[in-house]
């Protein structure tokens, strides 16, 4: 006994039952009911239709066995250094007391302050030179070997 399957609705349709429609491109189409002619003819999307086994098995309707849900593996964090700090280094930053960070905090800003300090002097020191030099000026032309403006 062969038993067919619903073109719309997805019953089962027994020997001897429903309804047989050829479309005009040769296609067969079985209909358990009319009901599922009717709908299947006014182009009715059986997806949208709740009783159709399409439409059930869509929402995940009536699944009775209950399926253990795959396990995901967690994620596993690792520490790692970065360009520029190993993690000996980052360590023993994270172990370091608010006091010291800050100690060291304002050593760096009072270096930072008597380099700056250092290098405006030598800034100053070659600005106040003597006004009778013996050099004479040479442009930037002249000294690329140009033919002084001719």
């Amino acid at each position: 006994m062969k038993v067919e399957i619903d073109s719309f609705s997805g019953f089962r349709i027994y020997p001897s039952k429903g309804k047989l429609f050829v479309r005009g491109d040769s296609k067969v189409f079985r209909f358990a009911s009319s009901k599922n002619a009717s709908l299947f003819l006014q182009r009715k999307n059986p997806r949208k239709i709740a009783w159709t086994q399409v439409y059930r098995r869509m929402h995940k309707k009536g699944i009775t066995e209950e399926v253990a849900k795959k396990r995901s593996r967690r994620t596993v964090k690792h520490q790692r250094g970065i360009v520029g700090a190993d993690l000996a280094t980052i360590a023993a930053r994270r172990n370091q007391t608010a006091a010291v960070r800050s100690q060291a905090r304002l050593a760096a800003i009072s270096k930072a302050k008597t380099e700056k300090k250092e290098k405006e002097i030598k800034k100053s020191k070659p600005a106040s030179r003597p006004a009778g030099s013996t050099v004479p000026k040479v442009s930037k032309q002249q000294m690329k070997g140009g033919k002084g403006g001719r």
